[in-house]
């Protein structure tokens, strides 16, 4: 991942945020705003705590951990303060839906241990800590301070931010509504199939390994290394078009609350696709260096979008 990229997510992130605000709007009334400020403990605690458990330990996968519980938690706390009305509901049922998917697909992967400080760590991590760039350790220090721990999770809140300022709405539940949840269980949906196809592949493969076979022994479509079929064959990443195209559905609900087309809440879908562009990018440079083939893949396949390049 590109350290000037990481500088330039948080440095728009700093200046667009309270931009959209001021001039795109809703303004947030007094309850909400008192909502925001629980949230905002929520998330610097998790960031805190992040932080430390990752510097202690060496392992930075802490907010992998939580990325996929934190905004479980945020969207039923916005419900509650709503007063539960159906909007609000449908919302923290389908963020928990999403979460209860995505933290089995990396429970499965041994992420999570009973010591909550251990588990499988991103592979990323230790590639992208090995870098010159972050050399000496203060420099990933610094990273694993305002990149991993405060920026993401920053992000992770400002996803669900469309439920913020729909906490205080009254217009009834209706049928822009039912479009946008249909759509967000569908790509959620989508990417519950990527990530089973992806699971599969990778299971028999290294199980195929394990044999003592080496790489190019393994019969088709496995002595590739990485994934082409299903989805994959399609899509380079059908797992992260499902995960931005989520929030985006996420936020179709303030169009049908009445908050209109445009507003300031669209802000954390925007910056989960920048995020993974960047996060894409960098596990595509790790590919071409283990698998021969993965260039001429990425020749012949769209990178989000399903679709061949002839």
């Amino acid at each position: 991942m590109n350290v000037k990229l990481v500088g330039s997510l948080i440095a728009v992130s700093i200046i667009a945020c309270p931009l959209l605000y001021i001039f795109v709007g809703p303004a947030l009334d007094a309850s909400q705003l008192e909502t925001l400020k629980i949230l905002g403990y929520i998330a610097g605690g998790s960031a805190l705590f992040c932080f430390v458990v990752g510097e202690l330990t060496g392992n930075n996968s802490q907010m992998d951990k939580l990325w996929s519980l934190l905004p479980i938690a945020y969207t039923w706390v916005i419900a509650a303060k709503g007063g539960m009305s159906t909007r609000l509901v449908v919302m923290a049922c389908l963020a928990t839906l999403w979460g209860i998917r995505l933290t089995f697909n990396f429970a499965r992967k041994g992420a999570y241990k009973l010591k909550f400080w251990e588990g499988e760590e991103d592979y990323r991590w230790s590639v992208l800590r090995a870098k010159k760039e972050f050399q000496p350790h203060w420099k990933w220090m610094l990273f694993n301070l305002f990149f991993i721990s405060l920026y993401q999770n920053a992000l992770v809140l400002m996803t669900t931010f469309p439920a913020l300022v729909l906490m205080n709405v009254d217009k009834p539940f209706g049928w822009m509504d039912c479009v946008a949840a249909a759509l967000m269980l569908g790509f959620i949906m989508y990417e519950t199939v990527a990530d089973e196809q992806q699971w599969a592949f990778q299971s028999t493969k290294w199980k195929i390994l394990g044999q003592g076979k080496k790489l190019e022994e393994l019969p088709a479509p496995y002595n590739k290394g990485f994934n082409t079929t299903g989805l994959w064959g399609v899509s380079r990443h059908p797992n992260y078009l499902g995960e931005q195209a989520i929030w985006f559905c996420f936020y179709l609900f303030t169009i049908g609350g009445g908050i209109g087309i445009i507003n300031w809440s669209l802000i954390g879908a925007l910056l989960l696709v920048v995020l993974f562009l960047g996060s894409s990018a960098f596990a595509e440079e790790i590919s071409m260096g283990k698998y021969p083939e993965y260039s001429r893949y990425c020749q012949t396949v769209s990178k989000f979008f399903p679709g061949k390049r002839y």
